[in-house]
């Protein structure tokens, strides 16, 4: 698939990949860059409040104390 840049720098993402990443008019996108010759782009959607209930715990529940108590034991490490 490919698309073709205007005098602008701007290009259209094609139909298909707007589809599967449900891009909308408007969405963010980044641009992670890891060479010269590869460039990757995600769509920024959200906020950190969608990510929870996206983790299950099954064990019981840990205490603010026992929470700070493992924090600080890995943090000596």
């Amino acid at each position: 698939m490919y698309t073709t840049m205007s005098s602008k720098g701007q290009v259209t993402i094609p139909v298909e990949i707007r589809n599967m990443l449900r891009l909308n008019t408007g969405d963010r996108i980044d641009f992670v860059v890891f060479d010269k010759n590869r460039v990757e782009m995600m769509p920024k959607k959200g906020s950190v409040g969608t990510l929870k209930g996206l983790v299950r715990w099954t064990g019981k529940p840990m205490t603010l104390k026992q929470m700070d108590e493992a924090i600080a034991s890995e943090a000596c490490r």
